[in-house]
């Protein structure tokens, strides 16, 4: 796996200092079709004219360590190169610090790096981040903080899924088979057999909000699952929150809306809502919220917008 470096100040280019690029890898991402990409990442990288410093990790919080080391110890950039769990291993280190990050978009869902506007394909993602490092050019990106009653904090970069979703990874996560893609769908009909509304309780920007719902996502960018645009007006950059949820649908009401979610259309159904927000306050019974797909605090939590929380090399 990889991490980063930092830089030289605030605005929209600033140069990295004089020290190196860490650079995260997960060679298992997407399926390990990019197996071949990271030597073809570590050359491009290093022509940029600093020395390239690849990670060791074998777990993912290990990954989280060594990406934090690497802050710590004045890297000037952290690159990724994985899908979205990666990129949220990395934003745990670089969020708020000023360190430049490039996510080279090599996972089954990148929707954080192409919602920012970095190429879908990874070697094209991988020139514009060497450019940038070259050109000494950075842009600020919103990010979103989550913060459990007892303090813990964890940063995403896409969506906070906090309904039905989250209900599926969780299961997903905890079955030893079958194996792959297949265990998410199983997960999924499970999920759908047992769906019940659970009673929520929303403050926006302390605005109380009650319902009774089966889905709900936190957006600060506005897809998740690979292309899924559950939050389709969500902006990184506008310093707000998009809130969506779907009100006590029954299994055939959902399954029709969730294949709308992919065209961002399910909004315009009548049990479908939105909102927007700068601190979303978000609370119901037996939900662990999942960030940027990846585990992340069980609710309720506390999610703020953070403005140009992040430095992207693009």
């Amino acid at each position: 796996m990889t991490a980063n470096d930092q830089l030289s100040g605030a605005g929209p280019a600033a140069a990295p200092r004089d020290g190196y690029l860490a650079v995260l890898a997960n060679p298992a991402a997407g399926r390990g079709r990019y197996r071949g990409l990271l030597p073809i990442v570590l050359d491009r990288l290093g022509a940029a004219g600093w020395p390239v410093v690849l990670l060791e990790a074998e777990t993912a919080d290990q990954a989280r360590a060594a990406c934090a080391t690497a802050v710590a110890d004045g890297a000037a950039a952290l690159v990724t190169v994985g899908g979205d769990g990666t990129v949220n291993l990395a934003l745990q280190a670089v969020a708020d610090t000023g360190v430049a990050f490039g996510p080279v978009p090599a996972g089954t869902g990148n929707d954080f790096a192409v919602c920012t506007g970095f190429p879908a394909d990874p070697l094209a993602a991988v020139e514009v981040i060497a450019a940038a490092l070259t050109a000494g050019r950075t842009r600020p990106a919103d990010l979103a903080r989550m913060t459990a009653g007892d303090g813990t904090s964890r940063w995403f970069g896409a969506v906070l899924a906090a309904g039905f979703d989250a209900l599926v990874n969780e299961r997903a996560n905890r079955m030893s088979w079958p194996r792959g893609r297949r265990r998410y769908d199983l997960a999924i009909l499970v999920e759908l057999a047992r769906l019940r509304p659970r009673r929520y309780t929303l403050r926006l920007d302390g605005v109380p909000l009650e319902f009774d719902g089966v889905l709900v996502a936190v957006g600060n960018c506005p897809s998740y699952g690979g292309g899924m645009r559950i939050c389709p007006d969500a902006d990184p950059t506008d310093g707000q929150l998009d809130v969506v949820y779907a009100g006590p649908v029954g299994r055939a009401t959902l399954a029709r809306i969730k294949p709308r979610v992919y065209r961002g259309s399910h909004v315009d159904h009548p049990m479908v809502h939105s909102h927007r927000a700068r601190t979303v306050e978000i609370s119901a019974d037996g939900i662990v919220g999942y960030a940027d797909g990846e585990r992340a605090l069980p609710l309720p939590v506390t999610v703020t917008a953070v403005p140009d929380a992040v430095r992207l090399l693009i």
